[in-house]
Protein backbone atom coordinates (compact mmCIF):
# COMPACT_ATOMS: atom_id res chain seq x y z
CA UNK A 1 0.00 0.00 0.00
CA UNK A 2 2.82 2.39 0.89
CA UNK A 3 4.46 1.59 -2.44
CA UNK A 4 1.23 2.43 -4.36
CA UNK A 5 0.82 5.75 -2.56
CA UNK A 6 4.43 6.57 -3.35
CA UNK A 7 3.97 5.85 -7.06
CA UNK A 8 0.79 7.95 -7.35
CA UNK A 9 2.52 10.85 -5.58
CA UNK A 10 5.47 10.49 -7.91
CA UNK A 11 3.29 10.59 -11.02
CA UNK A 12 1.47 13.72 -9.86
CA UNK A 13 4.74 15.45 -9.03
CA UNK A 14 6.14 14.58 -12.46
CA UNK A 15 3.03 15.87 -14.23
CA UNK A 16 2.14 12.46 -15.68
CA UNK A 17 -1.37 12.35 -14.21
CA UNK A 18 -3.95 15.06 -15.06
CA UNK A 19 -4.71 17.51 -12.29
CA UNK A 20 -2.99 20.31 -10.43
CA UNK A 21 0.43 18.72 -10.83
CA UNK A 22 0.09 18.79 -14.61
CA UNK A 23 -0.82 22.48 -14.60
CA UNK A 24 2.29 23.32 -12.59
CA UNK A 25 4.53 21.17 -14.78
CA UNK A 26 3.11 22.30 -18.15
CA UNK A 27 5.40 24.27 -20.40
CA UNK A 28 4.90 28.00 -20.10
CA UNK A 29 3.90 29.67 -23.37
CA UNK A 30 5.85 30.31 -25.50
CA UNK A 31 8.46 27.58 -25.32
CA UNK A 32 9.43 27.57 -29.02
CA UNK A 33 9.50 29.94 -32.03
CA UNK A 34 6.30 31.59 -33.24
CA UNK A 35 5.36 31.90 -36.92
CA UNK A 36 3.87 35.26 -37.88
CA UNK A 37 2.12 35.02 -41.26
CA UNK A 38 1.88 38.08 -43.50
CA UNK A 39 -0.63 37.42 -46.33
CA UNK A 40 1.27 39.77 -48.66
CA UNK A 41 4.48 39.65 -50.66
CA UNK A 42 7.78 40.59 -49.04
CA UNK A 43 8.40 44.32 -49.34
CA UNK A 44 4.72 45.25 -49.29
CA UNK A 45 3.40 47.79 -46.82
CA UNK A 46 1.98 45.17 -44.47
CA UNK A 47 5.27 43.31 -44.52
CA UNK A 48 7.36 46.43 -43.89
CA UNK A 49 5.13 47.47 -41.00
CA UNK A 50 5.01 44.03 -39.38
CA UNK A 51 8.69 43.08 -39.24
CA UNK A 52 9.86 45.58 -36.58
CA UNK A 53 6.76 44.76 -34.51
CA UNK A 54 7.49 41.04 -34.75
CA UNK A 55 11.10 41.62 -33.70
CA UNK A 56 9.99 43.50 -30.59
CA UNK A 57 7.39 40.86 -29.71
CA UNK A 58 10.18 38.28 -29.89
CA UNK A 59 12.23 40.27 -27.38
CA UNK A 60 9.27 40.57 -25.02
CA UNK A 61 8.30 36.88 -25.18
CA UNK A 62 11.84 35.53 -25.26
CA UNK A 63 11.30 33.41 -28.37
CA UNK A 64 11.96 34.04 -32.08
CA UNK A 65 9.00 35.37 -34.08
CA UNK A 66 9.50 34.40 -37.71
CA UNK A 67 7.69 36.43 -40.38
CA UNK A 68 6.47 34.19 -43.22
CA UNK A 69 4.98 35.74 -46.37
CA UNK A 70 2.02 33.93 -47.94
CA UNK A 71 0.65 36.23 -50.66
CA UNK A 72 -1.95 35.49 -53.30
CA UNK A 73 -5.69 35.33 -53.99
CA UNK A 74 -6.41 38.69 -52.38
CA UNK A 75 -4.57 37.58 -49.22
CA UNK A 76 -6.87 34.55 -48.92
CA UNK A 77 -3.97 32.09 -49.03
CA UNK A 78 -2.40 33.64 -45.94
CA UNK A 79 -5.71 33.87 -44.10
CA UNK A 80 -6.43 30.20 -44.73
CA UNK A 81 -3.02 29.29 -43.33
CA UNK A 82 -3.72 31.29 -40.15
CA UNK A 83 -7.30 30.00 -39.81
CA UNK A 84 -6.35 26.34 -40.29
CA UNK A 85 -3.32 26.37 -37.96
CA UNK A 86 -3.34 24.76 -34.53
CA UNK A 87 -4.80 27.09 -31.92
CA UNK A 88 -1.71 26.76 -29.73
CA UNK A 89 -0.37 30.29 -30.30
CA UNK A 90 2.60 29.22 -32.38
CA UNK A 91 1.04 30.39 -35.64
CA UNK A 92 -0.53 33.84 -35.79
CA UNK A 93 -0.58 36.55 -38.44
CA UNK A 94 -1.75 39.96 -39.48
CA UNK A 95 -5.28 40.82 -40.47
CA UNK A 96 -6.04 43.74 -42.77
CA UNK A 97 -9.17 45.05 -44.41
CA UNK A 98 -9.20 41.97 -46.64
CA UNK A 99 -10.02 39.82 -43.62
CA UNK A 100 -13.31 41.74 -43.71
CA UNK A 101 -13.84 42.11 -47.46
CA UNK A 102 -12.92 38.69 -48.80
CA UNK A 103 -16.07 36.99 -47.57
CA UNK A 104 -18.18 39.80 -49.01
CA UNK A 105 -16.65 39.04 -52.42
CA UNK A 106 -16.92 35.27 -52.13
CA UNK A 107 -13.15 34.79 -51.86
CA UNK A 108 -13.36 33.12 -48.43
CA UNK A 109 -16.15 31.29 -46.60
CA UNK A 110 -15.35 33.17 -43.37
CA UNK A 111 -14.18 36.57 -42.19
CA UNK A 112 -12.67 38.24 -39.10
CA UNK A 113 -15.44 36.81 -36.92
CA UNK A 114 -13.90 33.35 -37.32
CA UNK A 115 -10.47 34.40 -36.01
CA UNK A 116 -9.09 35.17 -32.56
CA UNK A 117 -8.52 38.90 -32.09
CA UNK A 118 -5.09 39.77 -30.63
CA UNK A 119 -5.02 43.58 -30.95
CA UNK A 120 -4.64 46.20 -33.69
CA UNK A 121 -1.60 48.41 -34.14
CA UNK A 122 -2.31 50.82 -37.00
CA UNK A 123 -4.72 52.11 -39.62
CA UNK A 124 -3.23 52.31 -43.10
CA UNK A 125 -4.65 54.42 -45.93
CA UNK A 126 -3.83 54.28 -49.65
CA UNK A 127 -2.24 57.02 -51.72
CA UNK A 128 -2.57 57.99 -55.38
CA UNK A 129 0.71 58.28 -57.28
CA UNK A 130 1.43 59.27 -60.89
CA UNK A 131 4.12 58.16 -63.31
CA UNK A 132 6.78 60.72 -64.22
CA UNK A 133 8.19 58.71 -67.15
CA UNK A 134 5.05 57.53 -68.89
CA UNK A 135 2.83 58.75 -71.70
CA UNK A 136 1.20 61.29 -69.39
CA UNK A 137 2.76 63.33 -66.65
CA UNK A 138 0.02 64.46 -64.30
CA UNK A 139 1.11 67.18 -61.91
CA UNK A 140 -2.00 67.32 -59.71
CA UNK A 141 -4.79 65.02 -58.65
CA UNK A 142 -7.50 67.17 -60.15
CA UNK A 143 -5.67 67.30 -63.48
CA UNK A 144 -5.66 63.50 -63.62
CA UNK A 145 -9.34 63.28 -62.65
CA UNK A 146 -10.40 65.89 -65.22
CA UNK A 147 -8.46 64.13 -67.99
CA UNK A 148 -9.98 60.76 -67.06
CA UNK A 149 -13.48 62.23 -67.17
CA UNK A 150 -12.83 63.71 -70.61
CA UNK A 151 -11.19 60.52 -71.93
CA UNK A 152 -13.05 57.54 -70.36
CA UNK A 153 -10.96 54.40 -70.03
CA UNK A 154 -7.73 55.98 -71.30
CA UNK A 155 -6.04 56.68 -67.95
CA UNK A 156 -4.57 53.45 -66.61
CA UNK A 157 -4.35 52.88 -62.89
CA UNK A 158 -2.57 50.02 -61.11
CA UNK A 159 -4.25 48.71 -57.99
CA UNK A 160 -3.78 45.83 -55.62
CA UNK A 161 -4.97 42.41 -56.64
CA UNK A 162 -8.69 42.04 -57.13
CA UNK A 163 -10.24 41.73 -53.70
CA UNK A 164 -7.40 43.44 -51.89
CA UNK A 165 -7.92 46.62 -49.92
CA UNK A 166 -6.32 49.07 -52.33
CA UNK A 167 -8.33 47.56 -55.17
CA UNK A 168 -11.48 48.32 -53.17
CA UNK A 169 -10.06 51.79 -52.59
CA UNK A 170 -9.65 52.12 -56.35
CA UNK A 171 -13.30 51.17 -56.85
CA UNK A 172 -14.36 53.83 -54.33
CA UNK A 173 -12.06 56.42 -55.94
CA UNK A 174 -13.55 55.74 -59.36
CA UNK A 175 -17.14 55.98 -58.10
CA UNK A 176 -16.62 59.21 -56.15
CA UNK A 177 -14.71 61.00 -58.90
CA UNK A 178 -17.18 59.84 -61.57
CA UNK A 179 -14.21 59.14 -63.81
CA UNK A 180 -13.76 55.96 -65.83
CA UNK A 181 -10.24 54.55 -65.40
CA UNK A 182 -8.58 51.55 -66.97
CA UNK A 183 -8.07 49.65 -63.70
CA UNK A 184 -5.27 47.09 -63.87
CA UNK A 185 -5.20 44.81 -60.78
CA UNK A 186 -1.76 43.46 -59.91
CA UNK A 187 -0.79 40.02 -58.67
CA UNK A 188 -0.06 41.35 -55.20
CA UNK A 189 -0.17 44.52 -53.17
CA UNK A 190 1.55 47.90 -53.51
CA UNK A 191 5.00 46.60 -54.38
CA UNK A 192 3.70 45.47 -57.76
CA UNK A 193 1.70 48.65 -58.35
CA UNK A 194 4.60 51.02 -57.70
CA UNK A 195 6.75 49.01 -60.14
CA UNK A 196 4.14 49.62 -62.85
CA UNK A 197 3.99 53.35 -62.12
CA UNK A 198 7.74 53.88 -61.74
CA UNK A 199 8.35 52.06 -65.00
CA UNK A 200 5.84 54.25 -66.83
CA UNK A 201 3.62 51.25 -67.61
CA UNK A 202 0.55 52.80 -65.96
CA UNK A 203 -0.41 56.43 -65.54
CA UNK A 204 -1.50 56.14 -61.92
CA UNK A 205 -1.35 53.75 -59.01
CA UNK A 206 -3.21 53.33 -55.74
CA UNK A 207 -0.96 51.87 -53.08
CA UNK A 208 0.41 52.26 -49.59
CA UNK A 209 2.94 55.04 -49.13
CA UNK A 210 5.36 52.55 -47.57
CA UNK A 211 5.75 50.80 -50.93
CA UNK A 212 5.91 53.98 -52.97
CA UNK A 213 8.08 56.32 -50.94
CA UNK A 214 11.47 55.24 -52.31
CA UNK A 215 10.30 55.68 -55.92
CA UNK A 216 8.70 59.02 -55.07
CA UNK A 217 11.94 60.19 -53.45
CA UNK A 218 13.86 59.01 -56.53
CA UNK A 219 11.62 61.05 -58.84
CA UNK A 220 10.15 58.01 -60.62
CA UNK A 221 6.67 58.64 -59.24
CA UNK A 222 4.76 61.66 -57.99
CA UNK A 223 2.47 61.62 -54.95
CA UNK A 224 -0.79 63.34 -55.95
CA UNK A 225 -3.12 62.77 -53.00
CA UNK A 226 -3.90 60.44 -50.15
CA UNK A 227 -6.96 58.88 -48.63
CA UNK A 228 -7.51 59.45 -44.90
CA UNK A 229 -8.18 62.47 -42.73
CA UNK A 230 -4.73 64.06 -42.70
CA UNK A 231 -1.79 64.78 -44.93
CA UNK A 232 1.17 62.37 -44.78
CA UNK A 233 3.90 63.22 -42.30
CA UNK A 234 6.65 63.04 -44.92
CA UNK A 235 4.70 65.03 -47.56
CA UNK A 236 2.86 67.85 -45.78
CA UNK A 237 2.16 69.73 -49.05
CA UNK A 238 0.23 66.82 -50.61
CA UNK A 239 -3.55 67.14 -50.15
CA UNK A 240 -6.00 64.50 -49.02
CA UNK A 241 -8.81 63.47 -51.33
CA UNK A 242 -11.23 64.78 -48.72
CA UNK A 243 -9.67 68.23 -49.04
CA UNK A 244 -10.36 67.99 -52.76
CA UNK A 245 -14.01 67.20 -52.12
CA UNK A 246 -14.04 63.39 -52.35
CA UNK A 247 -15.28 61.74 -49.16
CA UNK A 248 -13.24 58.53 -49.32
CA UNK A 249 -13.70 56.06 -46.48
CA UNK A 250 -11.54 53.06 -47.40
CA UNK A 251 -8.76 52.32 -44.94
CA UNK A 252 -7.19 49.18 -43.54
CA UNK A 253 -7.05 48.30 -39.87
CA UNK A 254 -3.83 46.32 -39.51
CA UNK A 255 -3.90 43.94 -36.58
CA UNK A 256 -2.79 40.63 -35.15
CA UNK A 257 -5.10 37.63 -35.47
CA UNK A 258 -4.92 33.95 -34.69
CA UNK A 259 -6.80 30.73 -35.43
CA UNK A 260 -10.27 30.25 -33.92
CA UNK A 261 -10.71 29.23 -30.29
CA UNK A 262 -7.23 30.00 -28.97
CA UNK A 263 -7.07 29.26 -25.20
CA UNK A 264 -6.82 32.05 -22.67
CA UNK A 265 -3.39 31.02 -21.40
CA UNK A 266 -2.02 31.51 -24.92
CA UNK A 267 -4.00 34.63 -25.86
CA UNK A 268 -3.12 36.67 -22.77
CA UNK A 269 0.69 36.73 -23.19
CA UNK A 270 0.35 37.42 -26.92
CA UNK A 271 -2.08 40.30 -26.40
CA UNK A 272 0.15 41.78 -23.71
CA UNK A 273 3.29 41.56 -25.86
CA UNK A 274 1.56 43.04 -28.91
CA UNK A 275 0.18 45.92 -26.83
CA UNK A 276 3.62 46.75 -25.41
CA UNK A 277 5.31 46.61 -28.82
CA UNK A 278 2.60 48.64 -30.59
CA UNK A 279 2.67 51.44 -28.02
CA UNK A 280 6.42 51.95 -27.95
CA UNK A 281 7.53 55.39 -29.23
CA UNK A 282 10.15 54.00 -31.61
CA UNK A 283 7.59 51.85 -33.42
CA UNK A 284 5.03 54.64 -33.57
CA UNK A 285 7.69 56.96 -35.02
CA UNK A 286 8.62 54.29 -37.58
CA UNK A 287 5.02 54.14 -38.80
CA UNK A 288 4.47 57.88 -38.88
CA UNK A 289 7.66 58.75 -40.75
CA UNK A 290 7.69 55.97 -43.33
CA UNK A 291 4.05 55.33 -44.04
CA UNK A 292 0.81 57.22 -44.44
CA UNK A 293 -0.65 55.48 -41.42
CA UNK A 294 -2.23 56.30 -38.12
CA UNK A 295 -0.32 54.71 -35.29
CA UNK A 296 -2.66 53.44 -32.61
CA UNK A 297 -3.40 50.49 -30.39
CA UNK A 298 -6.81 48.83 -30.10
CA UNK A 299 -7.44 45.98 -27.70
CA UNK A 300 -9.17 42.83 -29.07
CA UNK A 301 -12.68 44.09 -28.29
CA UNK A 302 -12.04 47.47 -29.94
CA UNK A 303 -10.36 45.69 -32.84
CA UNK A 304 -13.47 43.57 -33.40
CA UNK A 305 -15.76 46.63 -33.32
CA UNK A 306 -13.58 48.49 -35.83
CA UNK A 307 -13.74 45.54 -38.22
CA UNK A 308 -17.52 45.59 -37.92
CA UNK A 309 -17.50 49.26 -38.94
CA UNK A 310 -15.24 48.52 -41.90
CA UNK A 311 -17.54 45.71 -42.98
CA UNK A 312 -20.41 48.15 -43.47
CA UNK A 313 -18.21 50.51 -45.53
CA UNK A 314 -16.91 47.74 -47.80
CA UNK A 315 -20.31 46.14 -48.17
CA UNK A 316 -21.79 49.40 -49.47
CA UNK A 317 -18.92 49.97 -51.94
CA UNK A 318 -18.99 46.41 -53.28
CA UNK A 319 -22.76 46.49 -53.59
CA UNK A 320 -22.64 49.70 -55.68
CA UNK A 321 -19.90 48.17 -57.83
CA UNK A 322 -22.01 45.04 -58.39
CA UNK A 323 -19.40 42.84 -56.73
CA UNK A 324 -21.15 41.87 -53.51
CA UNK A 325 -21.39 38.08 -53.29
CA UNK A 326 -22.37 37.57 -49.66
CA UNK A 327 -26.09 37.00 -49.22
Amino acid sequence: MKKLVFLISFFYAAGLVSGGGWTQAAEKFPSKPITFIVPLEAGGGGDIQTRPLAARIAEILGQPVMVVNKPGAGSSIGYRAIHDAKADGYTIGIGMATVVANKLQGLLPYDFREFTMLGAFQIAVPSVVAATKGQRNFKTMQEAIDFARAHPGEVSIASGGKGQTWWIGCMEFQMLTKAKFNVIPQEGAGGYSIAQVAGGHTDLGILGLAEGKSQIDAGNARLLATFGDRRPFAFPNVPTLKELGYDVKVCSLVSAIGPPHMPKEVVEPLVKAIAIAAKEPDYRKFLEERNNTISLYLDPEEQFRKYLEQREVFRAILDKAGLLKEK
